[in-house]
């Protein structure tokens, strides 16, 4: 398995964060409010220059209205 931030499998990760965060109706502002984190924060995991983890993806999760395999291949 390739540990490159790149992968594909992340690549559809971030691809469905931005998807799911676009359905709800929410702006990277917002999400990093709710999330009491910066909004340089959500743009970096959307654009892949930061790794999530379980627990982030959790949230973003939850927040979005999504199970969590709907952000896995």
């Amino acid at each position: 398995m390739k540990k490159s931030i790149f992968s594909e499998d992340h690549k559809y990760l971030i691809n469905q964060l931005k998807k799911a965060r676009v359905e709800v109706g929410l702006e990277q502002e917002e999400v990093a409010r709710l999330l009491r984190r910066t909004q340089s924060y959500v743009s970096k995991i959307e654009s892949g220059q930061r790794r999530i983890d379980i627990v982030q993806l959790k949230q973003f999760a939850r927040l979005y209205k999504k199970p969590i395999n709907y952000f896995l291949k």
